[in-house]
């Protein structure tokens, strides 16, 4: 049962992206492409989410979130719109390492990411705001009781989180792949977060080695 929300109120569905490539570094920034494993997530979102009234699909420009977003954007019979400003931190980097192979890859870097921080070369506000305005200007195209859904990054989705709960850690939220976030946005500009990384439709398809351990923490159960 999809939370309920006031007929005057736009419905975000956030989406991270699925399961993507380990990229090394090249002359350009790094955009890498989704695993077998990750195409099979992305059709179980499409699945999961197309039965939502989904009006517009958005999506990060990044070819890991765009990949993700084409199956539900087929279901439905409509173009995403692919929004710069849901581009991931790190979409100017020349290599991509997917967050679960980071500890071994970039140990400093996975720690600071486990503190809930953003890496330090970011401008964190420059980035949260960013991230707010293109989530506030897809909200204002879609005014009334709409449902828009958006495919963007753990990152994105984060800072977007954070400044609507009004917390100071950019990074709280351990977002599986393809996990959903909902947040409702009033005509008058509230949000509110309804549920964060839900994986019910796609929990089978999780890998447990690319689970992302939470701020401060491995997952309970889990070692470090």
């Amino acid at each position: 049962m999809t939370p309920s929300t006031s007929p005057r109120e736009v419905r975000l569905i956030l989406v991270r992206h699925a399961l993507p490539h380990r990229v090394s570094a090249g002359s350009s920034a790094a955009d890498p492409e989704l695993t077998e494993l990750g195409h099979q997530q992305a059709h179980r979102v499409a699945d999961a989410v197309a039965r939502e009234g989904v009006t517009a699909v958005y999506t990060s420009p990044q070819l890991r979130a765009r990949q993700t977003a084409a199956p539900l954007a087929q279901l439905l019979g409509v173009a995403p719109t692919v929004a710069a400003g849901l581009a991931e931190f790190d979409s100017n980097d020349a290599s991509y390492v997917p967050v679960h192979e980071m500890a071994e890859a970039s140990p400093a870097l996975w720690q600071r990411l486990r503190a809930g921080q953003l890496p330090a070369h970011v401008d964190a506000p420059a980035f949260g705001a960013r991230v707010s305005e293109a989530f506030a200007a897809i909200s204002r195209a879609h005014p009334g009781a709409r449902t828009v859904a958006c495919f963007a990054h753990a990152g994105t989705i984060n800072v977007y989180l954070a400044g609507v709960l009004g917390m100071d850690r950019p990074l709280a939220f351990p977002l599986d792949y393809t996990g959903i976030t909902r947040v409702s946005v009033s005509r008058g500009g509230r949000r509110v977060a309804r549920t964060v990384n839900e994986i019910a439709h796609v929990a089978d398809l999780l890998d447990p080695a690319t689970t992302p351990a939470p701020p401060g923490g491995p997952r309970p159960g889990r070692p470090p």
